[in-house]
């Protein structure tokens, strides 16, 4: 029989005094010639590991003892030869050593078990000897492999009479003498496991204790061997809602999951660091950790070591502790403390003095009083946690209930011992639950602004600009933080994108504001509602900082042009006592069932422990037939289970089908290492009946094709483990070295943007960039920024401005025709900021601007450049005496104006977002240049005047009045994406973007809430398929199901052989939901949407399988050459051919539209500019024809009321076009002009607006009215 993978039991070990040292002391006690008992060393006395069952078990041995002699190989027992006594067996015989150890010749170990230093881990305070017995005492201990790899053990060291220990030995002829004194011996038995099950496994010795106290020695090896053999059969739960349980009389024994795939799995009371420190101190050692400092914990309980130690490192996660870790230090290891490295480990309270005066530069926590010192002072020199996430922290701590004793008191006294167990379980299950969410918090509000100075591409983090970015007070803090192991793996996180509990609540606890923040906003300057009365510092407090926007927004689409942004309110609540202490931070709980084990066999013989497994599978049998199909998660946890104990009772083929229903369900959990082993040792007759199942031949090629991805990016490790801090250039940099350096530095992703960036740079040079320009030009940038930062308005102006503008620019102090002052620029305005007593003079928004030039003021004897600008409604112009300056000035407020016609004309407002990048790269080209051609270098980056001036772009008035907002989901890439699908669910907008890539837009707001990666390849369509799931069919054969809740695909359907091009929904007679794909070959798949199996399935004989609608209890599906009505059975009833007139011609079908209710069918082609309408009963030939005034081709066709819309691309100008026709005359009402590439994706919310995506050289999402 196979080990059982995932299994609960590494090994079981028993540690104690040898034999012959406790039978000398005995003699000696007895003889009353010990002053006082000696300490002895401890001996590894026992190993138990699995497994310990094998099928060619001895049959006649199966009656008698539990374990034969094969099953023996796995055990280890301390034996020696040259003075063991004889054992006295039940029947009075005794049997000499060599006979008796014969058995265990072939000594078989765990590879990974360290037995040297266990015995002293066992004994940390020595093996002491002792005239009473002394209760029982459990600690627990953490080993870390060369990998870091860690296992986990749970010891109980356990007292025993001397006379037991040594019952019915004969020593020289002579029994031994009991009647004196006792003498009492402590044995430890150390359960080890991969998983850190403490309480579970602390349960556990426990009841081994109750059968151990009254064994007799002869049976006390085969006790432990039968508990340890018990606890191998035990499989551990996958992540997720599905625990497990067991009996080990007395008790039940749970274990629960991890959460998820990536959360740590906690056994543990989370609340005990709470109650022993206060929220100062313990915030202290916090920050000692996150600084990998030498940390010492001591303690008296050698027990708290471990739990304290790894209660703290949770409170980190998903940061995670890459230094040495070792919670127990026994006495003779006191050495690891002279370490040069950081590390964490733990020592007994008596040698706190001496580890305080011999070592150096050690942090020293005493678990015990709740006090933090250094090796070197009292008090503690180092930086503290930022305060507003301190504060934060301390004061949701302050809310926790952290005493059970509060939960009984309405409760009477309890009668059953597991009944009440379970209680006080659920009691500590809700509080680590509220503990992990505030220590979380605190992570995410320490290291929130961490992925705004990220670029991805590169994979470089501008560690440089995060740190000028910190309050001052916390900026050492972050200094020392930034140069840790831990950040480093954090940061890789961050820069793979790894969607863990960090990313989650970021994105939950993001300031709305933060996340609507409109696109003509700088991601790195302060908003007027951020600068508080006082200046700077509090605004660059991180309770209250925004981080970067991930999307475009309007929150209302109805808002005028001068729409303003929402005030920015304060996120943290008026009173946290009033509330639960993780308010705002708790997910949706999921319901938790619990699988209760089959009763263990009692002689743990080959059938027995078979017939244990099938009664296991028969009870995992039972419960998927019992779990409703939309329980989905639940059911592929007891499809993983029934698949491992399958796997364990060699019924292979039975393991794969139920891995293959885990696939379909939850890939996330999917073991594929154990599955690979198992396809690996199938017999040849197994693999050819495999070869037969269709399910399983698909995924033994499923998993050979994940492999082949896996190593080819196993191939490109390095890079994706590889995290770069941006430098400064070193050689001169040609146009593709300065794109890469300038996206590194975080200043300008847009390529476009670099070039004219780079033209400007070198003008009159040679087509480089030395070092030191960009140095120059990179410093001036930064304090350009700081600068902004620095503005300090009083009241009286600010509350002129709206909440969402930043200051970006201010000029010197100079005369204008409106007073002296400085001029500044946000981005909505230019305004006078007076001197002497600050105030406010309106000096014009840009899109009131008329007209903008450089003319000249008398000054004596001089003319003095002056900038004039002439603005709407007001008789008198404005002119400030700029000089030097007006040059910049008049270049940079014309790429203003002109950046916000255009955002008011295409109602895009990253037109505005471009001109003000512009305008503060002008500046900046200006200050590094320093000579004549300054000017005419910046005039380079003057995008839109020169657009302006040379091609006006006046949009045509049906689109200005139908198009409402545009969004862009390109916004983080260098490059525009084309945009391949859309799909609107009731508040929520769906877009394929890239490879694998969907974007989820708020639809009240149009911002950017989530993203997820599912696969690698292009998404062909979207079906939303409940209320809970979205379909997404990929170029790659497999439809990935991704949770509406959860925000991510965990289930996978991968039936098709070919890419899925079309989803659709319906319901059948019996009001079940069934779902149809189809694939590119001509398979038509029919699901049953609530068991994700195919009910059937057929072929079509077709060029390209586009789509596939169903309608009045007929599918129609679209291919390239041909549109086919086909019954459900896949019997074709019609076939529609292209028109006579484009047949012979590259014409190909591109989309239907179905409109029962007319019984008309509608079909535009892919390099035609018409649209042909069918009768559904004549499908001869169209019975009618529009021609799309200039249109070369269409890609989407969808119905909003009583209208088709038809999205194409123009043959005059290439761009994209949107043609909107009445359903009862057929005749164009709307041509709509909003891309700059053809128009691929349409869909429609609510029949209120049509989204409508472009190509890659747009990669835009336009926003219609419909009217």
């Amino acid at each position: 029989m196979a080990e059982l993978p995932s299994g609960l039991l590494e090994a079981c070990v028993v540690v104690g005094a040898p034999s012959d040292k406790l039978r000398d002391i005995y003699q000696l006690h007895q003889q009353s010639n010990l002053s006082e008992l000696p300490l002895l060393e401890a001996e590894v006395l026992q190993v138990h590991a699995p497994p310990f069952v094998f099928k060619d078990t001895n049959p006649s041995q199966l009656i008698g003892p539990a374990f034969s002699r094969v099953q023996r190989r796995r055990s280890f027992i301390k034996k020696k030869k040259r003075d063991r006594a004889p054992e006295v067996l039940p029947n009075g015989e005794t049997t000499n050593c060599s006979e008796a150890s014969s058995g265990t010749e072939d000594i078989s170990v765990p590879k990974d078990l360290d037995l040297i230093a266990l015995p002293q881990l066992c004994f940390p305070g020595g093996l002491q000897l002792t005239n009473e017995p002394r209760e029982d005492s459990y600690h627990f201990l953490v080993f870390t492999d060369l990998f870091g790899n860690r296992t986990h053990g749970v010891v109980v060291q356990y007292y025993r009479a001397v006379q037991s220990c040594q019952e019915g030995s004969v020593h020289n002829g002579h029994r031994w003498n009991s009647s004196k004194s006792r003498l009492y011996t402590p044995f430890a038995v150390c359960v080890i496991s991969k998983s850190p099950y403490y309480n579970a496994l602390k349960d556990c010795l426990s009841c081994l204790l109750v059968q151990l106290r009254p064994a007799r020695q002869a049976d006390f090896e085969e006790t432990i061997k039968e508990f340890s053999a018990k606890l191998s059969l035990v499989p551990l739960p996958p992540p997720g809602q599905l625990h497990v349980s067991f009996s080990l009389r007395p008790l039940h024994v749970f274990l629960p999951s991890k959460e998820d795939q990536d959360s740590p799995l906690i056994d543990i009371d989370l609340h005990l660091p709470l109650l022993c420190f206060t929220h100062t101190t313990l915030l202290q050692v916090l920050s000692c950790l996150l600084q990998e400092q030498r940390l010492v914990f001591f303690s008296a309980d050698w027990a708290r070591l471990t739990l304290f130690a790894e209660s703290l490192l949770l409170y980190l996660q998903p940061l995670s502790w890459q230094q040495p870790y070792v919670p127990v230090l026994a006495g003779g290891m006191l050495d690891f403390l002279m370490a040069p490295t950081a590390f964490l480990m733990g020592c007994h309270i008596s040698h706190f003095e001496e580890v305080a005066a011999e070592t150096e530069e050690l942090i020293l926590v005493n678990v015990d009083d709740g006090i933090i010192q250094s090796s070197w002072a009292e008090n503690i020199d180092l930086p503290a946690i930022p305060l507003a996430a301190a504060e934060s922290f301390m004061a949701r701590a302050e809310c926790l209930q952290l005493h059970y004793d509060f939960e009984l008191c309405h409760l009477g006294a309890g009668t059953d011992v597991n009944a009440l167990r379970s209680q006080r379980r659920e009691w500590q299950t809700r509080l680590n639950t509220q503990i992990q969410n505030i220590a979380l918090e605190l992570v995410v509000n320490i290291f929130r602004d961490v992925q705004d100075f990220l670029n991805h591409e590169h994979r470089v983090f501008n560690s440089e600009e995060f740190l000028r970015t910190r309050e001052p007070a916390d900026l050492i803090f972050y200094k020392k933080v930034l140069e840790t192991h831990i950040f480093h793996t954090f940061l890789r996180d961050r820069l793979n994108r790894k969607p863990d509990t960090f990313s989650r609540m970021e994105q939950n606890t993001r300031n709305r504001s933060a996340r609507n923040r409109a696109m003509t906003e700088s991601p790195r300057r302060p908003l007027m509602s951020d600068l508080s009365r006082t200046g700077y510092s509090s605004y660059t407090s991180p309770r209250d900082r925004l981080s970067k926007r991930l999307g475009a927004s309007l929150p209302n689409l109805q808002q005028p042009a001068n729409d303003t942004g929402t005030p920015i309110s304060s996120t943290r609540p008026a009173s946290l006592r009033k509330m639960s202490p993780d308010i705002g931070l708790k997910s949706p709980q999921k319901v938790v069932k619990v699988f209760r084990l089959p009763e263990f066999p009692p002689p743990l013989a080959y059938h027995y422990v078979q017939n244990y497994y099938s009664d296991m599978v028969s009870s995992l049998g039972k419960a998927i037939n019992a779990t409703l199909p939309e329980e989905a998660a639940l059911l592929a946890r007891y499809h993983y289970l029934r698949g491992l104990v399958n796997t364990v009772s060699n019924r292979r083929l039975d393991a794969l089908e139920d891995f293959q229903s885990l696939y379909k369900t939850d890939s996330d959990i999917f073991p594929s290492q154990m599955v690979k082993s198992v396809v690996d040792s199938l017999p040849e007759a197994e693999r050819l009946q495999a070869d037969r199942r269709p399910e399983l031949k698909r995924l033994i090629s499923r998993l050979k094709r994940d492999q082949e991805r896996e190593r080819a990016l196993n191939g490109n490790g390095q890079e994706h483990d590889s995290i770069k801090r941006f430098q400064l250039p070193k050689k001169y940099m040609h146009l593709e070295e300065f794109v890469k350096c300038v996206q590194e530095s975080g200043i300008v992703k847009d390529q476009g943007t670099i070039h004219r960036l780079f033209d400007a740079l070198t003008v009159g040079h040679q087509k480089q960039v030395g070092p030191e320009l960009f140095r120059v030009f990179y410093t001036i940038w930064k304090e350009t920024e700081a600068e902004a930062q620095e503005v300090c308005l009083p009241a009286s102006v600010s509350e002129h401005i709206e909440p969402s503008e930043c200051v970006f620019k201010l000029s010197s102090s100079v005369k204008t025709s409106r007073g002296v002052g400085k001029i500044a620029m946000t981005q909505r305005r230019l305004f006078l900021l007076t001197d002497g007593r600050p105030g406010y003079v309106e000096v014009a928004q840009y899109r009131d601007l008329e007209e903008v030039k450089v003319s000249s003021a008398p000054f004596l004897l001089l003319r003095i450049p002056s900038l004039k600008l002439r603005v709407q409604g007001r008789k008198e112009t404005f002119e400030a005496n700029l000089k030097t300056e007006t040059e910049l000035w008049n270049l940079m407020v014309k790429e203003m104006w002109a950046g916000r016609n255009m955002a008011d004309q295409h109602k895009d407002p990253q037109y505005m977002q471009q001109a003000l990048t512009n305008a503060l790269l002008m500046d900046a080209v200006v200050g590094s240049l320093q000579s004549s051609k300054a000017i005419y270098a910046a005039s380079k980056l003057a995008h839109f005047d020169r657009i302006k001036t040379e091609v006006p772009m006046m949009v045509p008035k049906t689109t200005a009045e139908t198009l409402k907002h545009k969004i862009n989901p390109s916004l983080e890439l260098a490059a525009p994406q084309a945009v391949d699908v859309l799909l609107y669910t009731p508040g929520q907008l769906w877009v394929s973007v890239s490879v694998g890539k969907v974007m989820v837009f708020d639809a009240s707001s149009w911002s950017l809430t989530h993203t997820c990666h599912v696969g690698n390849a292009r998404l062909n369509c979207m079906l939303g398929v409940d209320k809970d799931q979205v379909w997404v069919g990929s170029e790659d054969s497999v439809i990935y199901i991704i949770s509406m809740v959860a925000m991510v695909c965990n289930r996978q359907l991968t039936d098709h052989r070919s890419e899925v091009t079309g989803l659709a929904l319906e319901r059948d007679k019996q009001s079940q939901k069934v779902a149809y794909s189809c694939s590119a070959e001509g398979s038509v798949m029919v699901w049953d949407v609530s068991t994700l199996q195919v009910k059937r399935h057929f072929r079509l004989s077709c060029d390209r399988l586009l789509s596939v609608y169903s309608c009045n209890g007929t599918l129609w599906c679209c291919s390239r050459d041909n549109i086919m009505e086909v019954w459900r059975n896949g019997s074709l009833k019609h076939r529609l051919n292209l028109p006579e007139q484009q047949k012979g011609s590259t014409a190909t079908f591109s989309s239907i539209l179905l409109l029962p209710e007319k019984e008309e069918l509608w079909s535009v082609c892919m390099d035609s500019g018409e649209v042909c309408i069918w009768h559904i009963k004549d499908t001869t030939k169209p019975y009618h024809r529009v021609a799309l005034q200039d249109c070369t081709g269409c890609y989407c066709i969808i119905k909003v009321k009583n209208q088709v819309w038809v999205g194409g691309v123009g043959r005059s100008s290439t761009k994209g076009k949107i043609y909107i026709l009445e359903t009862e005359r057929h005749q164009v009402m709307k041509e709509l002009h909003g891309h700059n590439d053809k128009v691929t994706a349409l869909c429609s919310a609510e029949d209120r607006y049509v989204l409508s995506g472009a190509g890659k050289i747009d990669g835009k999402i336009a926003i219609w009215k419909v009217e």
